[in-house]
């Protein structure tokens, strides 16, 4: 089979989809069907028409994995030499490189992201399985000094097994981000994808056998969240679950784990503020700004949502970002458009729900504001990048996560009122800071209540740095060695001489 994207490419636009995608679960080294053999349609967002279908999993299924990932733990992955983990994922790492092209058309055809993006997903999956392995054989305890007669030492254990649910908006990201240091660390893992987006999970498997990860070690059950994650988080033999996505499941989540004294990390969204002070360089702002709102068409947890800017450079700012945002090109991801389309309509009306009823509240929509379709075709799931300008600060559309290419807009008058603003909501993911004086941008970092301050870029850090919330944005850090902390446990051990 080709490896050329532009095979693939031509597959998808030729027939709507790829041929021998998976649909079946993958549950201790195999492929099955679901118990109730029931089937889920993978929709292409950017034309509204499926494309694939996949196994529906259910209690019975998670049940399953359960005992495979628990054997598998037992028996064999903690068993492991550190570094044989570490060459299964630098193999992994290998192979999900060679396999990018198939894995990227994939994932724009499920997600509706633009294939740029779904390209830089692929090679940023492959580097943390690179990362992690390189972390595999390095996760070292430490001793005590209680003195002469004593030897007292921590050493660092698996957790067990562990269950990750996964969010629509970067499947294969948001899956490796918190499978590869479980699996580092010794742990096994169950994946549940979302129901909109579960195919790159599944290819994966594939790639990690080929690696030589043992049968059980990573199990994937697709379904929905009533059937499949309900069970899985509340599974008693889960010993710690990995979740992105909403406030309200997030709850529920955490809940079900507590039912069996299990460790969590939530990731539940966020309302981040980017703050532009009057001395910042304008133009890379601007720039900047363009893609910490609009990647992915704003359905990213982190995203730049909330532009908190001075007064003096306010009207300069808007003009040149809309200017910008309304050049930006619309369409199919497959054809790379600088925006793709929403991932269901479902969230689509959100979106549209949200800023329709700021419009009827008066506030100002500098730019955007409408659903639209995918100019070639006529149909699909879009939203023009929008803007909407000087909005109250109690106002719903800067206390609520949209979800989408929606900029809110806050006008401050100094640095002062920047941070006020910036702490103003239950949220406290992500925020950036735009200025030339070093002065301002540490004293703001340092009181933004926030998991993640950058400066004079939005997305900087990437896998290396820890990533998560405080307030309603959640628990844990992902990303980075900090992530690692989520799969291990400490056990001390003292001895008398």
């Amino acid at each position: 089979m080709s490896t050329h994207i532009k095979d693939y490419i031509a597959e998808a636009q030729r027939s709507g989809t790829l041929s021998g995608l998976p649909d079946r679960l993958y549950i201790d080294g195999q492929w099955r069907d679901s118990e109730s053999k029931a089937r889920i349609e993978a929709i292409d967002p950017g034309t509204e028409r499926p494309f694939a279908q996949f196994a529906a999993g259910n209690a019975e299924d998670v049940e399953a994995a359960v005992t495979s990932s628990e054997r598998a733990f037992k028996d064999v992955w903690r068993h492991v030499d550190p570094a044989q983990r570490a060459r299964v994922l630098r193999e992994s790492a290998r192979l999900v490189r060679i396999h990018a092209p198939r894995l990227a058309v994939a994932e724009t055809l499920d997600c509706g992201k633009p294939l740029s993006e779904s390209q830089e997903d692929t090679e940023t999956i492959a580097k943390m399985l690179d990362y992690y392995a390189g972390a595999a054989d390095k996760l070292q305890g430490d001793t005590i000094p209680l003195g002469r007669n004593f030897v007292s030492y921590n050493q660092l254990e698996p957790v067990g097994v562990t269950a990750h649910i996964v969010p629509w908006n970067f499947p294969m990201f948001s899956m490796i981000r918190g499978v590869a240091p479980a699996l580092a660390a010794g742990c096994t893992a169950i994946v549940k994808p979302a129901e909109t987006t579960s195919l790159t999970a599944l290819m994966l498997m594939d790639l990690f056998t080929e690696a030589g990860l043992p049968k059980g070690v990573c199990n994937v059950v697709t379904g929905t969240g009533i059937a499949v994650g309900e069970p899985l988080s509340g599974h008693p033999k889960v010993r710690h679950v990995t979740f992105t996505g909403s406030i309200n499941t997030g709850r529920r989540v955490m809940r079900n784990a507590a039912q069996h004294i299990a460790s969590v990390t939530l990731e539940l969204g966020g309302k981040s503020p980017a703050i532009v002070l009057a001395d910042c360089d304008l133009d890379h702002a601007v720039q900047d700004m363009l893609e910490a709102i609009y990647l992915n068409a704003g359905q990213v947890c982190s995203a730049g949502s909330r532009l908190v800017i001075e007064r003096s450079v306010h009207a300069e700012f808007i003009a040149k970002f809309a200017a910008r945002a309304q050049a930006l090109t619309i369409g199919h991801g497959l054809r790379n458009p600088m925006i793709g389309a929403i991932n269901s309509r479902q969230q689509l009306d959100k979106i549209a729900g949200m800023v329709d009823d700021a419009r009827t509240r008066g506030i100002r929509i500098v730019t955007g504001g409408q659903r639209t379709v995918d100019p070639d075709s006529g149909v699909g799931w879009f939203f023009q990048p929008t803007v909407l300008d000087d909005v109250p600060a109690d106002d719903r559309v800067v206390q609520e996560e949209i979800f989408g290419p929606v900029l809110a807009v806050q006008v401050v008058d100094n640095a002062e009122e920047a941070l006020h603003a910036a702490n103003g909501t239950d949220y406290g993911l992500a925020a950036c800071i735009y200025t030339k004086d070093i002065q301002k941008a540490l004293s703001l970092a340092r009181d933004i209540d926030a998991g993640q301050v950058t400066i004079n870029q939005y997305y900087a850090g990437g896998i290396y740095t820890p990533f998560g919330g405080n307030k309603l944005s959640g628990i844990g850090r992902e990303k980075g060695l900090e992530a690692l902390r989520n799969y291990c446990r400490v056990k001390n051990v003292t001895i008398r001489i």
